[in-house]
Protein backbone atom coordinates (compact mmCIF):
# COMPACT_ATOMS: atom_id res chain seq x y z
CA UNK A 1 0.00 0.00 0.00
CA UNK A 2 1.29 3.49 -0.78
CA UNK A 3 2.26 5.87 2.02
CA UNK A 4 0.48 9.26 2.07
CA UNK A 5 0.51 12.51 4.01
CA UNK A 6 -2.61 14.66 4.27
CA UNK A 7 -2.59 18.30 5.32
CA UNK A 8 -6.02 19.57 6.31
CA UNK A 9 -7.33 23.00 7.27
CA UNK A 10 -10.62 22.78 9.13
CA UNK A 11 -13.02 25.43 10.36
CA UNK A 12 -12.02 26.79 13.76
CA UNK A 13 -14.36 26.30 16.71
CA UNK A 14 -13.63 27.14 20.33
CA UNK A 15 -14.64 23.62 21.31
CA UNK A 16 -12.16 20.85 20.60
CA UNK A 17 -14.84 18.21 19.95
CA UNK A 18 -15.45 19.35 16.36
CA UNK A 19 -11.87 18.76 15.24
CA UNK A 20 -11.70 15.54 17.27
CA UNK A 21 -14.80 14.24 15.48
CA UNK A 22 -13.31 15.06 12.07
CA UNK A 23 -9.96 13.38 12.81
CA UNK A 24 -11.69 10.34 14.32
CA UNK A 25 -13.97 10.00 11.30
CA UNK A 26 -11.01 10.24 8.91
CA UNK A 27 -8.86 7.72 10.79
CA UNK A 28 -11.75 5.29 11.27
CA UNK A 29 -12.49 5.37 7.54
CA UNK A 30 -8.87 4.57 6.71
CA UNK A 31 -8.59 1.74 9.26
CA UNK A 32 -11.98 0.19 8.37
CA UNK A 33 -10.79 -0.14 4.77
CA UNK A 34 -7.54 -1.93 5.62
CA UNK A 35 -5.25 1.08 5.96
CA UNK A 36 -2.82 2.03 8.71
CA UNK A 37 -2.66 5.42 10.41
CA UNK A 38 0.95 6.15 11.35
CA UNK A 39 0.99 9.65 12.78
CA UNK A 40 -1.42 12.51 13.60
CA UNK A 41 -0.09 16.03 14.21
CA UNK A 42 -1.99 19.14 15.23
CA UNK A 43 -0.28 22.33 14.08
CA UNK A 44 -2.73 24.55 15.95
CA UNK A 45 -5.00 27.44 15.01
CA UNK A 46 -3.76 30.09 12.60
CA UNK A 47 -5.20 33.00 10.71
CA UNK A 48 -5.86 32.05 7.11
CA UNK A 49 -3.91 33.83 4.36
CA UNK A 50 -7.20 35.06 3.00
CA UNK A 51 -10.85 34.68 3.96
CA UNK A 52 -12.07 31.28 2.72
CA UNK A 53 -15.58 30.27 1.76
CA UNK A 54 -16.70 26.69 2.05
CA UNK A 55 -20.23 25.27 2.30
CA UNK A 56 -21.88 28.73 2.40
CA UNK A 57 -19.77 30.01 5.28
CA UNK A 58 -16.73 32.28 5.56
CA UNK A 59 -13.72 31.60 7.79
CA UNK A 60 -10.83 33.81 8.88
CA UNK A 61 -9.16 31.21 11.13
CA UNK A 62 -8.49 27.52 10.67
CA UNK A 63 -7.18 24.51 12.57
CA UNK A 64 -4.24 22.91 10.76
CA UNK A 65 -3.46 19.19 11.16
CA UNK A 66 -1.59 16.46 9.32
CA UNK A 67 -2.10 12.74 9.00
CA UNK A 68 0.42 10.13 7.80
CA UNK A 69 -1.18 6.88 6.63
CA UNK A 70 -0.95 3.84 4.34
CA UNK A 71 -3.99 2.96 2.27
CA UNK A 72 -5.14 1.69 -1.10
CA UNK A 73 -5.98 4.05 -3.98
CA UNK A 74 -9.65 3.04 -3.77
CA UNK A 75 -9.82 4.11 -0.12
CA UNK A 76 -8.03 7.34 -1.00
CA UNK A 77 -10.74 8.14 -3.55
CA UNK A 78 -13.51 7.59 -1.00
CA UNK A 79 -11.56 9.65 1.57
CA UNK A 80 -11.44 12.57 -0.87
CA UNK A 81 -15.21 12.28 -1.29
CA UNK A 82 -15.71 12.42 2.49
CA UNK A 83 -13.45 15.46 2.83
CA UNK A 84 -15.26 17.24 -0.01
CA UNK A 85 -18.66 16.75 1.62
CA UNK A 86 -17.71 17.55 5.22
CA UNK A 87 -18.68 21.13 6.21
CA UNK A 88 -15.80 21.33 8.73
CA UNK A 89 -13.12 20.98 6.05
CA UNK A 90 -11.91 24.18 4.39
CA UNK A 91 -8.99 22.80 2.36
CA UNK A 92 -7.00 19.58 2.21
CA UNK A 93 -4.28 18.05 0.10
CA UNK A 94 -2.86 14.55 -0.01
CA UNK A 95 0.74 13.86 -0.99
CA UNK A 96 2.09 10.45 -1.94
CA UNK A 97 5.35 9.91 -0.06
CA UNK A 98 6.19 6.41 -1.28
CA UNK A 99 4.83 3.51 -3.29
CA UNK A 100 6.61 0.47 -1.85
CA UNK A 101 7.81 -0.57 1.58
CA UNK A 102 11.34 -0.87 0.18
CA UNK A 103 11.30 2.83 -0.80
CA UNK A 104 10.33 3.85 2.70
CA UNK A 105 12.66 1.41 4.47
CA UNK A 106 15.70 2.82 2.68
CA UNK A 107 14.97 6.29 4.04
CA UNK A 108 13.96 5.00 7.45
CA UNK A 109 12.24 7.26 9.93
CA UNK A 110 13.23 10.39 7.96
CA UNK A 111 10.08 9.99 5.88
CA UNK A 112 7.88 10.70 8.89
CA UNK A 113 10.10 12.75 11.20
CA UNK A 114 12.00 14.82 8.64
CA UNK A 115 15.64 14.72 7.74
CA UNK A 116 18.35 15.69 10.16
CA UNK A 117 20.91 18.08 8.75
CA UNK A 118 24.51 17.43 9.70
CA UNK A 119 26.34 20.64 10.46
CA UNK A 120 29.85 20.40 8.94
CA UNK A 121 31.19 23.18 11.20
Amino acid sequence: MPFYQMLCISTHYNEYRHIKQLVTQTCTHIMNNGGVVRKIDSWGTFGLPQRMKRHAGYSNYGDYWTLHFDTSPRTLKSLNKIMRQDPLVLRWTILKLGAKVEDLASEGRNTIQGQEIDDPL
